[in-house]
């Protein structure tokens, strides 16, 4: 990075990392890991886990709309809402006496995610160099696989003790909301309110928005049931969660890969992506009890999964880069939906079908979300200047919802993923 950023600026991009670290990979992703340990403890049943992911999916999408419509005028009220939402949620997650309970603040915790990115994106660009713009939204919201990271290590150090990892989970998010919103004092409100996209774009985006969903709802059962399926075939607990930690590792390593994914069309790494997802997500249901397997498949599903957050954002400005900041909300929306969907999905058919028919099913999903990618007519005729390749959005670490729109209408360098 360069010698413009003040001390000050360090450690605002540091927690502001540390609070998409916090809202993703510690809270709202987390749910997964620590399932077969809330199960265990509060009676939690597999259909009822996959309703409780789906309303946090669905939780997510709603914060994710208001921080699209407010984050240009209020961000920094956004992060105290992120930061409280998040940190109070997992807080009760940590005191839940029942599954009730413990179900009703895991889906008001994951709101915190959805409200988080925006702001950030939005105080970002109002604190950071202009020079420096996409270095600095890329540290910012690259938190999301060192989150995962963290979660896996909290895990490891203090399974089967899943109330305390959670409790300093909810500590964590609220002390780095605090420290960001001391940083970034002096860079408040005042933006205009941007406008949604109309019917001409969700016509032109009628397929990318079919696959989003598709590849949403395919994916869910490896967040939601990933480790579960370890468990169930055997896998000990440091297998189970080393797993875990491998997704985040998989995540991170979509930057290592950028060189190569740089020069691939959007739709044509979407395909690959995609079709990575869809081979991980049956390597893992079919194989858990083999460790390197399950290792391999997960850091697979991680890279697959990230890169493909950053494809849905080239495809959106190839199609209409005028619009490209708010056609990534309206993508990562459709994607988390399709979650939302996969996941109550996948916890009625585990408990008739067992785990590896459902993750067979999930693979068939995702899969679904690849082929017309490659063989269909494309989705619609680029607007804006040209038509851009997938090799600023690939070079993403996360998932951004609301990635803001950079010079000449291409999207942030380093979006991060829902």
């Amino acid at each position: 990075m360069k010698r413009s950023f003040s001390l000050r600026q360090w450690v605002f991009l540091g927690s502001g990392l540390a609070l998409i670290a916090a809202t993703y990979g510690l809270v709202r992703l987390a749910f997964g890991l620590f399932l077969p340990d809330v199960q265990r403890d509060l009676g939690l049943r597999p259909d009822a886990a996959g309703w409780v992911s789906s309303g946090a999916s669905a939780m997510y999408c709603v914060g994710a709309v208001v921080g699209f419509l407010v984050a240009a005028r209020v961000p920094r009220v956004l992060v105290a809402a992120a930061a409280g939402v998040a940190g109070v949620g997992a807080l009760a997650m940590a005191a839940a006496p029942g599954p009730w309970s413990f179900g009703i603040a895991a889906v008001v915790a994951s709101t915190g995610a959805g409200l988080a990115s925006p702001a950030l994106v939005q105080l970002v660009s109002r604190t950071a160099p202009g020079s420096v713009q996409g270095t600095a939204q890329a540290v910012v919201n690259s938190g999301t696989g060192p989150g995962l990271i963290a979660a896996g290590a909290l895990a490891l150090v203090l399974l089967p003790d899943w109330r305390t990892a959670w409790a300093w989970s909810g500590v964590f998010a609220l002390v780095v909301g605090v420290v960001l919103l001391v940083v970034s004092r002096g860079s408040g409100s005042g933006g205009d309110r941007p406008t949604a996209p109309g019917t001409a774009w969700f016509a032109v985006h009628r397929r990318v928005i079919a696959l989003a969903l598709l590849f949403g709802a395919g994916s869910a059962v490896v967040w939601t049931y990933g480790r579960s399926a370890l468990v169930d075939a055997g896998a000990p607990v440091a297998v189970s969660v080393s797993a875990w930690i491998a997704l985040g590792v998989g995540g991170a390593a979509v930057a290592v890969t950028a060189r190569w994914t740089s020069g691939l069309r959007a739709r044509t790494l979407w395909a690959v992506t995609a079709g990575a997802v869809a081979v991980a997500v049956v390597a893992l249901g079919t194989a858990p009890q083999s460790t390197a397997v399950a290792m391999l498949a997960c850091a697979v599903f991680g890279w697959g999964y990230t890169a493909a957050t950053g494809a849905l954002i080239a495809w959106t400005t190839e199609l209409d880069a005028a619009r490209s900041s708010a056609g990534t909300s309206m993508l990562f929306v459709a994607l988390v939906l399709g979650q939302a969907v996969g996941s109550a999905a996948s916890g009625a058919l585990v408990g008739t079908a067992g785990y590896a028919a459902t993750f067979v099913v999930g693979a068939l999903v995702t899969a679904a979300s690849a082929v017309p990618a490659v063989v269909g007519r494309r989705g619609g005729t680029p607007h804006g200047d040209a038509a851009v390749t997938a090799a600023d959005a690939a070079r993403s670490s996360g998932c951004t919802p609301a990635t803001p729109r950079a010079p000449h209408g291409a999207p942030s360098r380093h979006p991060a993923a829902p």
